[in-house]
């Protein structure tokens, strides 16, 4: 294709995208209007998926035009991502001609599957994510000016962030070497631009694999606190997870005087949250209650964590890994208080939850509390709960 076609594509004007902005809406407050994920609003302005039918009059609603209006937009906007998979493509033959346009369609696809990473097992997103990976390292090398070189180690930065989980979900949190070099090639994508938030997101799921892989809550501490380090000015989100996590270090390691200070010092960056903060997309209300009624079994205080996990699992209504995980440690607070009937229950709706998800937390829970178990495993109930979690070994 020739330039001035090329120049039609990057200077098109997303119709959705701009009668959102002329009713006055970011694609927060209109995701929040409705319901949805910002990267949903993204992707239908984009033109990667479209609203589904049900969606479509209140959106219209919103936007303050009919319905037919509302389809012409969406007809436009899929015109545009054709292009842009058009200019992808070319950029990937004509590796110097790499622009802008191309690195946004590459940046919109690793927000979808980021976006579909909580619902999905993560062998169904591994090699599409991997692709866009070794794209964006490919196009960086070739990288005509500084500006398209320093977006695509953007997009770096969040596809090795991406992978790194993947490779560690999928492996049902045992590949821990794998899933570090994934973070720390992020870690380092984010350090050329001096991006602390991109920084900040490797680190803390980097404290991950110390704390829930490794096993060594020291380490995991040591880079949690890393995180609030470089996060702390930038992101009070991404400051008060890695506080929180700290929080779950220190229950891991008995200190509970300085766990339930971390608690409270993230509660209080978690109120401090702005609508434009750098990780708005990481938060979510349920991860104080998540990670408290994991911090208080630390302690081996269940009686004190199952109210805050029930709490917790009532707010989290989806098939999400964290459902899972929330759900697993319920069971475990409930077998650990001898309440049978209760934790058996609250073990089958974890095991739901993770035969849709397969994330590795929640797997490796949902085992530990069927090894709590065995005290009662001549009692029909927890038998039935030992056929489906051998059935789950058996699929894993």
């Amino acid at each position: 294709m020739n330039k001035e076609v090329w120049r039609a594509v990057a200077s098109r004007r997303h119709g959705l995208a701009q009668r959102r902005k002329a009713v006055g809406y970011t694609q927060e407050q209109l995701a929040e209007q409705l319901g949805v994920e910002r990267t949903t609003v993204g992707r239908w302005e984009s033109g990667s998926t479209a609203p589904q039918p049900w969606q479509r009059p209140n959106l219209a609603i919103t936007l303050k035009i009919s319905v037919e209006q509302l389809d012409e937009l969406l007809i436009e906007a899929g015109r545009d991502e054709n292009l842009s998979d058009e200019r992808l493509t070319y950029a990937l033959e004509h590796p110097n001609a790499v622009d802008l346009v191309a690195v946004a369609h590459l940046r919109q696809r690793v927000e979808d599957l980021d976006e579909r990473y909580d619902k999905a097992p993560p062998t169904s997103l591994f090699a599409e994510a991997g692709q866009c990976l070794g794209q964006v390292g490919f196009l960086r090398v070739h990288a005509p000016t500084n500006r398209v070189r320093r977006e695509l180690f953007s997009v770096e930065a969040e596809a090795a962030t991406l992978m790194g989980q993947l490779v560690w979900d999928a492996s049902q949190r045992r590949d821990h070497t794998t899933a570090r070099a994934y973070f720390d090639q992020a870690i380092e994508a984010a350090r050329q631009l001096r991006d602390p938030a991109a920084e900040g997101r490797a680190l803390l799921r980097k404290s991950f694999v110390a704390l829930y892989g490794e096993k060594d809550p020291q380490t995991g501490l040591n880079l949690a606190t890393q995180t609030a380090d470089v996060a702390n000015g930038t992101s009070h989100v991404l400051t008060g997870l890695a506080v929180l996590h700290a929080a779950e270090a220190y229950a891991m390691l008995k200190l509970r005087s300085d766990c339930e200070q971390a608690l409270g010092k993230a509660e209080w960056h978690f109120s401090q949250i702005a609508f434009t903060d750098a990780a708005i997309d990481l938060f979510s209300p349920t991860q104080h209650g998540r990670l408290a009624g994991s911090c208080y079994l630390f302690l081996q205080e269940a009686k004190r964590a199952e109210p805050i996990l029930d709490v917790t699992a009532k707010a989290l209504q989806d098939r999400s890994k964290s459902r899972a995980i929330v759900l697993g440690n319920l069971a475990l607070a409930l077998i650990r208080q001898q309440k049978l009937d209760e934790g058996v229950a609250a073990l089958h709706d974890a095991i739901d939850v993770v035969e849709q998800t397969w994330g590795g937390g929640g797997l490796n829970i949902v085992f530990g509390a069927g090894r709590e178990l065995k005290p009662w495993r001549h009692v029909a109930a927890v038998q039935d709960v030992y056929d489906r979690l051998l059935a789950l070994m058996a699929a894993a």
